[in-house]
């Protein structure tokens, strides 16, 4: 065989050695892409429809029935009616408090400071949902100042058990007022419903005033309100008439 038909046979059995697993995979690869690209693309048009979808259908806002507008009604104006009380209160009892144990002075007025916080808080709600205040402001007031006045004139320990029994009761009503948003919220939830950053601020604001009332109770245990004689008939006696207040309040 001649040496160029040698070469030619040569350079032919070389162009037909198998393919490199590597470069089958390559051209594999290059040479069929479009499953690969397929795919991809369908997930991404399927988030991209979810998405739209999704914001194309947000949540509804709750329409209040009646009776959840009675209740968040009847909440504010208590609530603001429970504010003025105590900073009434603290007002009457500051002076004689403060003249007989100079001590209490930073602690009588930490505790009127957050009241008036609480009730400029009240205020501004009712304010701006148009609510009506309860139509026994000017007597609640003067029961109020009554209250504070008298028993500071009892003795120090008079006055803490008043202010134990007040924001016991108080405590009590704003755990009350929130449990029933938040079953509120969770029904709203329920049936498809968006709960609105001013409810949930609602149930913060509601929070937040309750700890600062159970923080006075606490200061009040502190400074012996149970050496207050008659202890149990005293505590009693402003507890029930907290409890009428703001039933009266929640309707008047």
């Amino acid at each position: 065989m001649a040496p160029s038909q040698r070469l030619l046979r040569l350079r032919m059995m070389r162009s037909m050695r198998p393919i490199p697993t590597c470069a089958r995979f390559l051209f594999a690869a290059v040479a069929a892409p479009s499953q690969h690209c397929f795919s991809t693309t369908a997930r991404r048009d399927q988030a991209a429809s979810t998405s739209t979808n999704e914001a194309a259908s947000p949540k509804r806002k709750k329409p209040l029935t009646k009776e959840e507008r009675d209740f968040l009604s009847s909440a504010l104006r208590v609530n603001q009616t429970g504010e003025l009380a105590a900073t009434l209160i603290y007002t009457a009892q500051t002076p004689p408090l403060v003249n007989a144990h100079p001590h209490l002075r930073p602690l009588m007025a930490h505790m009127y400071e957050q009241e008036a916080g609480h009730l400029k808080t009240f205020n501004s709600l009712i304010t701006k949902h148009r609510v009506r205040p309860t139509a026994l402001y000017p007597l609640w007031s003067i029961m109020a100042t009554g209250l504070g006045w008298s028993t500071a004139l009892m003795g120090r320990e008079a006055a803490m058990a008043c202010t134990e029994a007040v924001e016991t009761e108080i405590g009590e009503h704003y755990n009350n007022q929130i449990r029933t948003l938040l079953e509120m919220f969770e029904q709203w939830e329920a049936e498809g419903y968006e709960v609105g950053d001013e409810f949930r601020e609602l149930i913060s604001t509601l929070r937040r005033i309750r700890d600062e009332e159970l923080e006075h109770l606490d200061h009040a245990v502190q400074h012996d309100a149970k050496e207050a004689r008659p202890y149990w008939l005293l505590t009693s006696i402003i507890r029930a008439g907290c409890r009428g207040a703001i039933w009266t309040s929640e309707r008047v």
